[in-house]
């Protein structure tokens, strides 16, 4: 059994209602979720766009990485998003991106593990170091708490009311 954390982001539609979706899926689909962090929400990241709820869980799987990110970008589609060729960020109802899985590094066309980049994303890590504080970067060899500590992104993420329920296959 793999334990593997993912983050969720929407800033289109029912925000609450596209991460809400996500979670269920993934609870259906890809292994039992164990933890989810508050939902935050802060201003688009890398281009002009809506604000979004950004969110990170852990899950247990029994799923290859590979087979795990096909489903992610399944439910990121079976929820309206639509991925192009072109270059640069956009608004999207669902983006699910697996952060890490075990301690696996791992370099593909498809799949980049630990998570390019998460270190130097706030609504990513702040999260995930609520419900992993202690969890190691397997290439930086720090813990998440140590990566929000040392995060140099300045953005104001904001404690969204609303928390989300899931439920988990039996």
């Amino acid at each position: 059994m793999a334990q593997i954390y993912i983050s969720a982001g929407s800033n289109l539609g029912n925000r609450i209602g596209f991460l809400k979706s996500g979670i269920d899926a993934i609870a259906q689909n890809v292994g039992r979720v164990l933890k989810v962090s508050s939902v935050v929400e802060t201003e688009a990241m890398g281009f002009s766009g809506h604000p979004f709820l950004n969110i990170c869980f852990c899950v247990n799987t029994q799923l290859p990485p590979e087979e795990v990110m096909q489903l992610l970008l399944h439910i990121e589609e079976a929820n309206g998003r639509k991925r192009s060729n072109v270059e640069g960020y956009k608004n999207r109802t669902l983006d699910l991106d697996l952060l890490f899985y075990d301690d696996i590094i791992l370099q593909t066309p498809m799949l980049r593990l630990p998570h390019p980049e998460l270190e130097n994303r706030r609504f990513v890590v702040q999260p995930l170091a609520e419900i992993a504080p202690k969890k190691k970067h397997p290439v930086l060899g720090k813990s998440v708490s140590v990566l929000l500590k040392n995060c140099t992104d300045c953005s104001v993420l904001t404690i969204y009311e609303q928390q989300l329920h899931y439920k988990n296959r039996n």
